[in-house]
């Protein structure tokens, strides 16, 4: 009885948290972007895990885009940091996915490494991105065009932080 409940607690908990996938604005005749999730922890395990994705529509066929998320504090200065690039179709859309480098090294602000094992593992040396609302931009390579959208990036929740402790113990996260 007592597992069938904590059981429940943690479905309900998960299913609370999806959201629905977002769409574009059917509304808007120009480009646009999205981005899934709009909505990031800045946990070492679960940024590792989390797939982020921009989509873009209404863009020149066959161009090349560039995402960079807009006025990011590094070293005091605000900066646009380059996130991911993607390919336009032959209809305008395209798809962009946040590598895990860019993940480690420009959002935790962390780096990569190896332990004894030769396994890698995340080396974080300063804090990483300061939390907030961002502004994310798509800019053509051939044409004009850009789009933009909102990135939210918050801090780490107290599972996410359980994790990167379990992390540290299992040496995939070294702070040095």
């Amino acid at each position: 009885m007592k597992a069938g409940l904590i059981s429940s607690v943690f479905f309900f908990m998960f299913i609370g948290c999806a959201s629905s996938p977002k769409e574009f604005d059917p509304n808007i005749s120009g480009p646009q972007i999205i981005v899934e999730p709009d909505t990031i922890r800045l946990g070492v395990a679960r940024m590792k895990d989390t797939k982020i994705v921009f989509k873009g529509k209404g863009f020149q066929p066959q161009d090349s885009v560039f995402v960079k998320l807009l006025d990011v504090d590094k070293n005091g200065e605000k900066v646009d940091v380059p996130i991911a690039d993607g390919n336009v179709d032959k209809f305008g859309y395209f798809t962009a996915e946040v590598g895990t480098l860019v993940k480690i090294a420009e959002l935790l602000r962390a780096k990569l490494g190896s332990n004894e094992k030769m396994e890698t593992i995340v080396i974080i040396t300063q804090p990483p991105i300061p939390e907030g609302t961002y502004t994310a931009k798509a800019i053509s390579m051939e044409s004009e065009r850009t789009a933009q959208c909102e990135l939210v990036l918050r801090s780490p929740s107290l599972l996410d932080r359980f994790k990167d402790w379990i992390g540290g113990l299992l040496g995939k996260i070294q702070k040095k």
